[in-house]
């Protein structure tokens, strides 16, 4: 009887990677607890992740799934303890400390991404691309002709061959992640571990994404893929592993994936397309407006109004300008000459800082500039001051304030704890505390629920829909079209540095 092609060629992949497998890491966790400060983040933990294994790991904002990650990764250390093992094995060697095998170990997620905003690492693509072969954070010598001609193939086969020649930093949040999963993969690892990968890409990139990690299918390479957003997991996992206050349940992914599939990350009851509210009050008139970033134009041709009570949405693809035109409605990036801005209650010449008292703004670039040792009580206070740190005790009235706004996003209970330490989920929703503690008249919202949840996207969106913000005019960037407002007044879709579309909200889903 002929054998099936198609089992044939699996079983070739399978054989192939069982020989392969002894050159990829296994990762063993016996007895690992973590503290972060005064608050214990892992709780005798078990796990073993093997070659040809891919991971899914989930957990609520805080559940500590960064932190196990970096465990793994070398970059923190867990509890002495006379049980606790961390082991590693490869080539038939077995190591107890990771900084054996870091080597070996690519990671890419938020923390690592912000490092180069924090130093101002602003090396050209290709450099950076350099620095994942030669496992180093920046560049120490001029990639060899050889490997640069292997790196600029490896760009090319991403799509990202243009980036070679930018600096890093004039890149959009989203460009910079495809940049350093390239970055990951020219380092050649034998584990790969991605925390929430998909933050900030468009969903051309994402499908992109995607597809790179398909191609690694038929290699033994182990894989950690923690993701908040169920409906953009790979579809090749293999296992699922679950954080819940510290402690860690596995289960075999089969059993789980049509049942993750089927979920929805909009709740039910939506009143997508439903008008908008009256509008009201004109805050800001922009026309005819080109913007500069970095010594590039980055946008030309937008005139904008914004009203009370308004819901606008700005959507395109990575690079196209959002995050620009957020800027520049703050008041962060200027205008080029010739345009005409109008701000209410700023008359020319008066202090932009009074209409920017006006305006509550969350996004990663501020999540980002915020001092990490004061407590997300202080951050809410420094905010209505119009700072990032404090430079005085906060008043009676300024705590009380502050302490409103964070029961009102849910976060009362982060109030004393340092903002550093806190999950990329809770520090942004003190970013939202503090932004609409100012009671602000506009809220200019940049990915507002990148890195959260489920159930924390659920409640900040039920916030902006609600009664409590009706008045209040939003600006939200974004590339999920489940993350629009009930209410949408105008759409804005920016294209190569041009507005394609500005004008009343669509109905029809518009690709970005």
């Amino acid at each position: 009887m002929p054998i099936d092609p198609n089992v044939a060629k699996r079983r070739r992949v399978t054989e192939s990677r069982q020989r392969n497998a002894a050159a990829f890491l296994e990762v063993e966790l016996n007895h690992v607890s973590l503290w972060r400060g005064a608050r214990r983040v892992l709780r005798d933990l078990h796990w073993r992740v093997r070659p040809g294994e891919r991971w899914l790991l989930q957990g609520g904002n805080g559940a500590g799934k960064t932190q196990l990650l970096k465990l793994i990764a070398g970059d923190v250390w867990p509890q002495p303890d006379r049980k606790e093992q961390r082991l590693y094995r490869i080539n038939a060697e077995e190591f107890s400390e990771p900084w054996l095998v870091r080597e070996h170990i690519a990671y890419l997620g938020a923390e690592r991404q912000d490092r180069y905003e924090h130093y101002h690492w602003n090396h050209r693509v290709l450099s950076v691309i350099a620095t994942g072969r030669q496992r180093t954070d920046i560049p120490l010598a001029p990639p060899s002709r050889a490997m640069r001609t292997e790196l600029l193939a490896l760009l090319r086969s991403l799509g990202l061959l243009s980036f070679a020649r930018r600096r890093f930093l004039t890149l959009s949040y989203g460009e910079r992640r495809l940049v350093l999963l390239a970055r990951a993969l020219a380092w050649q690892p034998r584990l790969l571990l991605l925390d929430e990968p998909l933050n900030g890409l468009d969903a051309r990139n994402r499908q992109r994404f995607l597809q790179i990690l398909r191609k690694l299918q038929a290699t033994p390479l182990p894989i950690v893929y923690a993701t908040h957003r169920l409906e953009e997991a790979p579809d090749d996992l293999t296992h699922r592993a679950l954080l819940q206050e510290g402690r860690l349940r596995t289960l075999p992914w089969p059993e789980q994936k049509v049942r993750v599939r089927v979920q929805s990350s909009r709740p039910s009851g939506s009143r997508r397309g439903a008008s908008a509210p009256r509008a009201s009050t004109s805050l800001l008139r922009l026309r005819t407006a080109t913007l500069w970033r970095e010594g590039r134009k980055v946008l030309r041709g937008l005139s904008l109004e914004i009203r009370s009570g308004e819901r606008i949405v700005v959507h395109g693809a990575n690079g196209s300008g959002k995050s620009t035109l957020l800027g520049a409605l703050h008041g962060e990036f200027p205008v080029a000459s010739g345009a005409q801005l109008w701000r209410l209650g700023t008359p020319p010449g008066a202090p932009l800082y009074e209409f920017q008292h006006t305006i509550g703004r969350v996004s990663p670039e501020l999540q980002l500039a915020l001092p990490r040792q004061q407590s997300a009580l202080q951050t809410v206070v420094a905010g209505l001051r119009g700072s990032f740190m404090l430079d005085a005790p906060a008043t009676a009235a300024q705590r009380r304030r502050a302490a409103r706004a964070l029961r009102l996003v849910g976060a009362a209970a982060l109030a004393r704890r340092e903002f550093g330490s806190l999950s990329y989920g809770q520090a942004r929703r003190v970013l939202f505390a503090r932004a609409l503690a100012l009671g602000p008249r506009i809220l200019l919202l940049d990915e507002p629920y990148t890195g959260l949840d489920a159930a924390t996207r659920a409640a900040l969106r039920a916030l902006i829909d609600g009664p409590a913000l009706r008045k209040l005019a939003i600006v939200m960037a974004t590339h999920h079209r489940d993350d629009w407002p009930d209410w949408v007044s105008q759409e804005i879709e920016l294209a190569g540095g041009v507005v394609r579309y500005c004008g009343p909200a669509r109905r029809a889903p518009q690709r970005s």
